[in-house]
């Protein structure tokens, strides 16, 4: 099938980062993808080596309205031009029109997923887009995993990608840093400095790095600080595969944290009206972590009052193992986003 999928970047590097993987998945799976997304520089570090079938279009104001595909996936409710859509309306056959939605464990996913939505004015009255949501059940469209992860985890050598960044200790313990700004953030750092075990934070580019600038804790005692180049997708798996414990955020690195199956913690994106905390307890159900790990995840979230509990990886290891099997057996995104543009999804 020929698709297009539509990206435009809100903020940071999440919609980019999902939107590559989907187009980069359907283009593993024999479609010809085009990736229409307005600020195509991310992909330059992101993704430099491209993949098969995936052409990317740089879509602003001036961009020409060309024929649409068999397919139009709208990520994220980011609204097709509407010249655009009425070249939709206009072919024959109409083409399947998927709103891709964002990551969820609440239970108002299963609901809304596959469920029509008609468009009653404009220029695309009379089309129906799909709305399909990722989550965590069977009775939603599952995650993006690529058919080849397995093999490249069980051939990773992690030793050899550690040293490349002076990390050849094998006493520490190794950890990654990707995060917005958590108040909890200098606590983390002050019980790792403070710790019995030497460790290895690899901090990533970005806004990471800003914010563990900005807490005031140097290196020192047992804690050695590293500071990352920004990573191409391939390389941030490897840096997950790599660590005894991930701190990641937003989305995409959730999923791919998940996938790892190593223990994680996870900083969800904070809105103002404190929504994501609702999203974070319905995770939270889902994952079942140990009552330490929750207390963890809530306050590095900022959630309660309470102070970061010890570190306990060792303990949380048995709740990575089995949250990557329970990930493993969910539908996956790519094929059930064929699916439905075949017309047998859900309604």
């Amino acid at each position: 099938m020929r698709w297009d999928l539509l990206c435009r970047v809100i903020d940071n590097h999440g919609d980019a980062g999902v939107c590559w993987r989907v187009a980069a998945a359907l283009g593993a799976r024999g479609g010809q993808v085009r990736l229409w997304i307005d600020d195509p520089a991310l992909l330059a570090w992101m993704a430099p080596a491209g993949a098969p079938g995936v052409e990317v279009v740089h879509w602003d104001a001036h961009t020409p309205v060309t024929e649409p595909g068999d397919v139009v996936v709208e990520a994220f409710g980011c609204d097709p031009p509407p010249a655009f859509v009425a070249r939709m309306a206009a072919a024959r056959p109409v083409p399947a029109w998927l709103n891709l939605e964002y990551l969820s464990a609440e239970s108002y996913v299963e609901r809304s997923h596959g469920l029509p939505s008609p468009v009653l004015q404009g220029p695309g009255a009379g089309l129906v887009k799909r709305f399909v949501y990722p989550g965590f059940t069977p009775r939603t469209a599952g995650l993006l995993r690529e058919a080849d992860l397995p093999a490249r985890r069980a051939g990773f050598d992690r030793s050899a990608w550690l040293r490349q960044w002076g990390v050849d200790d094998p006493q520490a313990q190794v950890v990654s840093l990707f995060c917005y700004e958590p108040a909890a953030l200098p606590g983390l750092l002050w019980q790792l400095r403070s710790g019995p075990r030497t460790t290895e934070l690899l901090v990533t580019a970005g806004r990471a790095a800003a914010a563990v600038r900005a807490a005031g804790v140097e290196a020192g005692g047992k804690l050695r600080l590293r500071f990352l180049p920004l990573l191409d997708q391939r390389e941030y798996d490897h840096l997950l595969w790599s660590c005894d414990l991930n701190f990641v955020r937003g989305e995409d690195s959730l999923v791919r944290a998940l996938l790892a199956g190593v223990p994680f913690v996870w900083h969800i994106y904070p809105q103002d009206d404190g929504a994501h905390h609702a999203k974070l307890q319905a995770f939270l159900d889902w994952l079942k972590p140990p009552a330490e790990l929750r207390e963890f995840f809530l306050a590095w979230n900022g959630v309660g009052q309470g102070a970061l509990p010890a570190i306990d990886m060792e303990g949380w290891r048995e709740t990575a193992r089995i949250a990557r099997e329970r990930a493993e057996a969910l539908p996956e995104l790519s094929a059930e986003l064929e699916r439905f543009a075949a017309g047998r999804g859900r309604i």
